[in-house]
């Protein structure tokens, strides 16, 4: 991130005071990082109910989509369970059609990002198929909190910057839901942790 802010800078596309910004948000990513851990107690006590899923769907959009890939990734890695990550645009080309109340849908849905109303959007479309939804989005932002099952909040940062949290609590996620069905988080069947024959 720092090397594309000075590429930006170096180019003359980012002035003084944006670098300034950055760097600054930059330098609060730590102290960001800790308050989204300091929520784990509610992040397990949501896994508790969601470890008996069979299927997992996650949906983001912009800078969030790699996110939503990440958390899907990490859940089938350590739990064994089936999940898939989709850009939230593309819910309508194939995994609508699997939502049931069975099938929980983690929706990466931070206000301050530019498509947010369609990203409500594809909450209402879940919830209408009857679909169970656990929202990620920055704190203060109470839009959510009677649509979703769960809402987990994260500090607000610059929205290029929101990837850096908002896959913390996935990622937490994933390790305590893998831990409730007694999976070993340290060494994943069928995952080699190096590449070591071609």
């Amino acid at each position: 991130t720092m090397v594309a802010a000075m590429l930006g800078r170096a180019k003359g596309l980012i002035d003084d005071a944006t670098m300034a910004e950055y760097v600054e948000a930059i330098d609060n990513i730590p102290s960001l990082v800790k308050s989204v851990l300091e929520q784990k107690d509610k992040i397990v006590s949501l896994c508790g109910s969601f470890r008996f899923a069979q299927s997992f769907l996650y949906l983001g959009r912009g800078y969030n989509y790699p996110v939503a890939l990440e958390g899907a990734l990490k859940l089938k890695e350590i739990s064994y369970i089936h999940a898939e990550g989709y850009a939230a645009a593309e819910m309508k080309h194939g995994p609508i059609a699997l939502i049931d109340k069975f099938m929980p849908v983690v929706i990466i849905a931070p206000s301050s990002d530019p498509t947010y109303l369609k990203i409500v959007s594809n909450i209402e479309e879940v919830l209408a198929r009857g679909g169970s939804v656990i929202a990620i989005t920055e704190e203060g932002n109470h839009d959510l909190d009677d649509k979703c099952e769960e809402v987990i909040y994260v500090p607000t940062t610059l929205e290029f910057l929101m990837p850096l949290l908002a896959v913390i609590p996935l990622q937490l996620m994933s390790y305590y839901i893998a831990d409730l069905r007694k999976c070993n988080v340290d060494q994943p069947r069928n995952l080699a942790k190096s590449v070591t024959v071609e």
